[in-house]
């Protein structure tokens, strides 16, 4: 399946400085990809990406996937008893404490394997990341040198539209903005398989309608493309390797017949980046 994409490099250049121990550690042992679930899904949808990641890529990998169960993000409704929440100005942590400890045990088994780590993160799993990197461990002591995010909301809201996240992500961009590490190299991935509309299109198809109303609530805008869930504006850091996939949908639950970030014939176009 031939994909058409679009490739936006970084604003600026970026000088990669990474650090004699990372140097070392790439010659000690080869690569982890540590794999951030997104929002609702669990560690075994992740299965088929993660073996052919293995198995088909050509790289020599050792691919780890977050032990996150689907019922876990109920742990999220703490975040109803912090005023912060109701106020819209809520912080990752304590709320997502759960998740990062997730992360830092992929992240322990990772330093073990004695290579480089790439983060490689799916939805929310983009914020969840970020968070990671400036609130647990810095990427030179967790050995990140590479972060590759899939359909992530990156960006907040603007100010007029409600935050699903609270302030999280607002807090998220302040802290830690675009591609804030010097010694990661930041790839943003986001599909464009479906452009959403407002309501009172007549032109438009339901999907399009319901698809865009998503869309206005995550990015603010309606009539933009996304990968039916994340508007294509939101999925980009400043400073990234922006790469666009005409017809990837964002999630490997739902998609029917469409392909979405880690069907087979859509990796090949963007798994070298997890191996900078």
């Amino acid at each position: 399946m031939a994909l058409a994409l679009t490739v936006r490099g970084p604003a600026r250049a970026r000088a990669r400085a990474r650090g004699k121990t990372q140097a070392c550690q790439a010659q000690a042992g080869k690569r982890s990809v540590i794999i951030l679930p997104g929002l609702g899904n669990s560690a075994s949808d992740y299965d088929d990406l993660a073996e052919n990641l293995r198995s088909t890529t050509g790289l020599d990998l050792n691919v780890h996937t977050c032990d996150v169960r689907r019922i876990d993000w109920l742990r999220n409704a703490a975040g109803l008893l912090d005023p912060a929440y109701w106020k819209g100005t809520l912080k990752p942590r304590p709320v997502v404490d759960w998740y990062l400890d997730k992360v830092k045990e992929k992240v322990e088994i990772a330093k073990r394997d004695g290579g480089p780590v790439s983060f490689l993160a799916h939805s929310a799993g983009g914020w969840l990341g970020r968070t990671y990197l400036v609130s647990m461990e810095a990427p030179e002591i967790a050995n990140v040198d590479c972060f590759v995010s899939l359909g992530s909301p990156h960006m907040p809201p603007p100010k007029d539209v409600i935050d699903q996240t609270r302030g999280i992500l607002t807090w998220v961009n302040e802290t830690t903005p675009g591609a804030f590490h010097d010694s990661v190299k930041y790839t943003t991935i986001s599909g464009t398989c479906i452009q959403g509309t407002k309501f009172g299109d007549e032109d438009a198809s339901l999907e399009q309608k319901i698809t865009g109303q998503g869309y206005k609530q995550v990015g603010g805008n309606a009539d933009v493309w996304g990968d039916g869930i994340v508007p294509k504006e939101s999925a980009h850091l400043e400073g990234a390797l922006q790469i666009n996939l005409e017809g990837v949908y964002h999630s490997p639950l739902g998609q029917g017949d469409r392909k979405w970030y880690g069907s087979p014939e859509v990796i090949g176009e963007w798994y070298h980046h997890l191996d900078p």
